[in-house]
């Protein structure tokens, strides 16, 4: 696993985390490291066929999760084959609630949430692939889509 770009996320509790995204999310946990202290220093998953990696809080180095900066700025994306339902089971896990999911532009239905350690996460059904002139006429005057 880790070809490419892997998101790395710090959690404050990385067994809390691992557990919320193999039961929501449907990750595969694929290895492990536990310190003597209890904190998991390195984890890996595997989220629907793409690398998840993460570690405990390690403040004395300077590795801190979203709560404790006070939030975050990334968002992670990912495809789920019904947001409905796997927003529904992640608020169930004690997700927070940030856009409910609502029709896209493409056709699909999108959500954010975010999860228990304060990472963003866009839950999202995609429609199938549409043409880029047929976005351009959904999307209107509110972007210039380009590509």
């Amino acid at each position: 696993m880790g070809q490419g770009l892997v998101p790395y996320l710090c959690c404050a509790d990385a067994a809390a985390a691992i557990d919320f995204y193999t039961s929501v999310l449907g990750a595969v946990e694929v290895q492990r490291w536990t310190a003597d202290d209890g904190r998991i220093g390195h984890a890996e998953l595997d989220l629907r066929g793409e690398p998840l990696y993460l570690a405990d809080e390690h403040p004395e180095i300077g590795v801190r999760g979203p709560r404790a900066l006070g939030g975050t700025t990334v968002s992670l994306v990912l495809s789920v084959p019904d947001a409905d339902v796997t927003v529904a089971a992640a608020l169930r896990a004690g997700a927070t609630l940030e856009r409910p999911v609502t029709p896209q532009d493409d056709g699909g239905r999108a959500a954010w949430i975010i999860d228990p350690s304060g990472h963003r996460w866009s839950l999202q059904t995609p429609a199938g692939e549409m043409p880029l002139d047929r976005l351009r006429d959904q999307v209107g005057d509110r972007y210039d889509v380009t590509g």
